[in-house]
């Protein structure tokens, strides 16, 4: 249990042992009075018996159902007991009347207010209605007592609503404590859920990323090397070798992102030098011609840039040689001022950018050549929800017959700062696909 949910009910109870030595100081106040009084000492002994009474029924009965709020048959039976041994003690000895400032708070606790002060004014108006049926009081004393009789009702009254207040507000910061806790535990147990689906949705970009990429690369090169290992055996060695390194850079990517660390191929490396490496192993895997030039003065950038233009990277180029069905493809690093930009380009045959949009909406669009296969759509979501996570933007120009073009662009002021882990994107950053073409610069 919190510390929250456990300050509710030691509240209550912190409060109702300020109660309780109230309670106790009025009680042996009243007797005290009451054994010193002039009546005869018969009289003394059953109004102190009658009070004393009182101690056990609000200890046993009276207690428990003030602190329980709520009102029933039970609160009735209490009060009319209360009034019961009140009224005995006060027939007999008048003195007793001192009793009622415990009994009006235990009045006011036991009962709804209008209930409340009802029985207040009656058990104010007892000590005046005892005198007056034992008669032989004269006028000036039984004035005084109806005076004081009448001001202990509005005393009772103000001290009643007094007490109901401070029961009420007492109650409502129980219940907010505990609406508190209730809220607490609810954002931890969404938290968590959203740290999972995190965690989950990272995994799967990862994967998407690197091993998926390089299993479909090593079952081309497979499929390749087996075709010619008859006819051509050194051609064969080659593809062999290439599945051999492709192999062994994703047990590193799968270390790398299980263990959520910087990718292998930035470990000891520049961006750069990652991308031109990559355009290496596309013109090998594929035969292309594959292109990659830096423009503008290359500087470090923070690691979750060079991540994400990395994927970026890796995914456009998967994109070409799953559907571009291209001949060329170059890839060009961009520094700019205050952002960075990666820009992709193929002469392949293109796709329909409004098509493929409307896809990727629905989660059942187009990779990024159109084609539809079971990892349609996944690849441009991922690449575009990369992008959107460090404050960038993606965007896709595509014609039919007239190649495609991918492009990064990430400012620089704060991506540093930006957490590089999932997160929900950005409103106005997340990926688009356009069909109008772009002059492709860094503005």
């Amino acid at each position: 249990m919190t510390r929250e949910a456990r300050r509710a009910p030691e509240a209550r109870v912190r409060w109702f042992g300020l109660w309780d030595s109230y309670f106790v100081i009025c009680y042996l106040v009243t007797t005290g009075l009451v054994f010193t009084s002039a009546v005869p000492q018969t009289a003394r002994l059953i109004a102190i018996g009658a009070l004393t009474l009182i101690v056990p029924w609000y200890a046993g009965i009276g207690r428990p159902l003030m602190l329980r709020h709520e009102s029933d048959r039970r609160n009735g039976f209490f009060v009319g007991g209360l009034f019961v041994l009140f009224g005995l003690a006060t027939a007999v000895d008048l003195t007793s009347a001192f009793a009622l400032f415990a009994i009006v708070p235990m009045l006011m606790m036991s009962l709804a207010v209008r209930p409340a002060v009802v029985a207040a004014v009656l058990g104010n108006l007892l000590p005046v209605t005892m005198l007056w049926l034992q008669g032989g009081a004269t006028a000036p004393l039984m004035l005084f007592v109806l005076l004081a009789s009448l001001l202990g009702i509005a005393l009772s009254v103000l001290l009643g609503l007094w007490i109901k207040r401070v029961v009420r507000q007492n109650r409502e910061h129980a219940e907010l404590i505990e609406e508190l806790r209730r809220n607490r535990e609810q954002v931890a147990r969404l938290s968590h859920q959203a740290g999972i689906s995190a965690e989950r949705e990272r995994l799967a970009r990862e994967i998407h990323d690197t091993l998926a990429q390089s299993l479909t690369s090593i079952i081309s090169l497979v499929q390749a090397a087996d075709a010619e290992v008859e006819g051509a055996p050194a051609v064969a060695r080659k593809h062999l070798a290439l599945v051999g390194r492709m192999a062994t850079e994703s047990l590193a990517e799968a270390r790398a992102f299980v263990a959520d660390r910087t990718p292998a191929s930035l470990r000891e490396s520049s961006l750069a030098q990652a991308l031109r490496r990559q355009a290496d192993g596309l013109a090998a895997q594929t035969g292309l011609l594959a292109r990659f030039a830096v423009e503008g003065d290359e500087r470090p950038l923070p690691m979750a840039v060079n991540v994400v233009l990395l994927r970026a990277a890796q995914e456009a180029g998967t994109n070409v040689r799953k559907h571009a069905d291209a001949r060329a493809v170059d890839l060009v690093l961009r520094y700019g001022e205050g952002q960075v930009g990666l820009r992709v380009t193929d002469d392949g045959k293109g796709f329909d950018a409004t098509e493929a949009e409307r896809g990727a909406a629905a989660e059942a669009g187009p990779d990024g050549g159109g084609s539809g296969d079971e990892d349609s759509g996944f690849g441009l979501r991922g690449m575009a929800a990369r992008v959107a996570e460090i404050g960038g933007v993606l965007s896709v120009v595509s014609r039919r017959g007239a190649g495609t073009v991918v492009e990064v662009k990430v400012p620089l002021d704060g991506a540093a700062e930006r957490p590089s882990g999932p997160s929900a994107p950005r409103p106005g950053t997340a990926g688009r696909l356009t069909e109008a073409a772009d002059d492709g610069g860094l503005g």
